[in-house]
Order: C-alpha cells, then sequence, then structure tokens
C-alpha cells in the first residue's frame, strides 16, 4: 500500500514539474515576441514633400533656400503641398512667391499660404476673378466688439428709414442686404494671423460689381452692421425685415381716410307775388 501511495506521488510531483517548466517557456516565448515586436520598426507609406525651415511671417518673399524636403505619411497628407520643386519654383516663371499666412518651422508649404508666381501679397492677390474690394465703415458695436479677422464671413444687416410707410410706423426698418461676404481686410491689415481683438474703423469685403452698388447706396442712406458668420456654418439666411411694430408685435395702426363732402351747389330763385303768396321760381346763377 505504501508503494503504491510513493508511485502516485512520484508521478503527481512529476506531473507539476512538467507543467511549471511548460508555462516557464511559454511566459519565455511570449516576453520574446514582445520584445522583438517593440523593436521592430512600423512601415509607413511616405511621400516628400516640402516645408518650411524657418517661421515666415506674412509679405516675406519665399525662396528656395526657406525650404527643405522631408518625408510625410500618405495618410495624413493636408491638401494642396507641394511634392516637386518646378511646381513650386516654376523654371518658366522665375518671379517671386510671397508669404499670405505665417508659417512656422517643419510646416507643409500649401497653395492657400502663399501668392502665386509674380502676385503681390496685397489685397489684389485676394480678390477672385469678377470680385471688388469694398470698404464698409464699422465701430465697435458694428464691428462685432473687434473679433473680425481677414477671412471671416459676415452677414451685412441694413438700419435706415423708408419713405412712403404708413402714418402708423416710424419708417424706420433692418433688413438683411447681404449674406456670408468674405472680409479680405481689417483697416490696413489684410493678415489674420493676429490674434488680438482690435477696434476697427473700416472693414474691406470681396464682392461683385452689383453688390458693391448695393453696398455703397446702403451705406450712404443709412447704417451698416455686420454679423460674424462661424466656420462651419454652411446656412443660406433667409430674407429678414423688421420694423419698429413688428418687432414690438403690434399691429398695423389703421389708415385714416379722409372724407371730403362734395361743395353744395348755389341755387338760385325768382321770387313772384301772387297775391298773397309768393312763389320761388328756380334759374341759372350767374
Amino acid at each position: 500500500m505504501r508503494a503504491v501511495f510513493g508511485i502516485v506521488l512520484a508521478v503527481g510531483l512529476g506531473l507539476a514539474g512538467f507543467a511549471v517548466v511548460m508555462v516557464k517557456d511559454f511566459l519565455a516565448q511570449q516576453a520574446q515576441m514582445a520584445a522583438a515586436a517593440a523593436t521592430t520598426p512600423v512601415t509607413v507609406p511616405t511621400k516628400m514633400v516640402y516645408v518650411a525651415k524657418r517661421q515666415m511671417k506674412f509679405g516675406e518673399e519665399l525662396t528656395k533656400a526657406d525650404v527643405r524636403r522631408v518625408e510625410w505619411p500618405e495618410a495624413a497628407m493636408p491638401e494642396g503641398i507641394y511634392f516637386e520643386e518646378a511646381a513650386l519654383f516654376p523654371e518658366n516663371d522665375p518671379r517671386p512667391r510671397y508669404i499670405l499666412r505665417m508659417v512656422d518651422p517643419n510646416e507643409a508649404i500649401m497653395e492657400v499660404k502663399i501668392t502665386k508666381p509674380g502676385e503681390d501679397a496685397g489685397l489684389t492677390s485676394r480678390l477672385e476673378k469678377g470680385m471688388r474690394a469694398f470698404a464698409v465703415k464699422v465701430d465697435v458695436a458694428t464691428g462685432v466688439s473687434g473679433f473680425l479677422r481677414p477671412g471671416d464671413k459676415v452677414d451685412v444687416y441694413w438700419t435706415g428709414r423708408v419713405g412712403g410707410m404708413s402714418r402708423g410706423s416710424s419708417g424706420e426698418v433692418t433688413k438683411l442686404i447681404e449674406t456670408g461676404i468674405q472680409l479680405i481686410a481689417v483697416d490696413q491689415m489684410s493678415n489674420g494671423d493676429n490674434a488680438e481683438a482690435m477696434i476697427a474703423r473700416t472693414v474691406t469685403v470681396a464682392v461683385n460689381p452689383q453688390q458693391v452698388a448695393s453696398l455703397a447706396q446702403a451705406q450712404s442712406t443709412g447704417r451698416l452692421s455686420l454679423s460674424l458668420v462661424g466656420n462651419m456654418d454652411d446656412t443660406i439666411a433667409e430674407a429678414i425685415e423688421v420694423d419698429q411694430r413688428s418687432l414690438l408685435g403690434l399691429a398695423e395702426a389703421p389708415e385714416i381716410q379722409e372724407v371730403r363732402e362734395a361743395p353744395k351747389q348755389e341755387v338760385c330763385t325768382i321770387r313772384t307775388r301772387r297775391g298773397a303768396e309768393v312763389v320761388e321760381t328756380p334759374i341759372a346763377c350767374k
């Protein structure tokens, strides 16, 4: 009996030892695999792009000495960047390019941040074909408390007196006249990199000739106010017109119609006495 117990005990100890060795080997293999995976570099598809060597501000000329080529992940490729030197500095057009928005070191050079060859960094480079620059007078209230920046979009409201309105109305209305027009300058600043609020006296917008005429007429006959549009807002504003009565929820006053009486017609008569009776005979008046 003791021999059988001894055999069973020996077999159990042997199996337990074997299991411990197997688990130890398994854990060692897992650790080796994890270490190998950590040291193995992950391959990411890249392309060579041009980036800035240094910080460049608005108005600076962009030269070949200011850029260099680096590998850029294809999955995180921004739009409008340059892959070839011939696209960034065309050989058939040696005219210089200028910086439109501040570029940080190692930032990719993008089309929206530089001018085309030969273009100036002023307002003319911001105007698309068929568009015109027009200045609008503003103050701290009408200019959104100084938070307007070049590149923002605004709605324009006109407030003024309209002739020919009913007697019950004050004649002054506020109306939305332009929506989503782009600012290209605030005072004399066309660079949108300034983050500080500033109270402007004028803002310059990019509009077509018809809108120029509308804004000029509105500015000369009333007051213009700007309303800032959000960056991601693509809604189309409906026609808006508000006067004093609609603002206060008052009904329109009834129009008073003046009724004029017809002039009385003069009647001329001749009196004729016939005994004790007097007879009046109508005749034509002279």
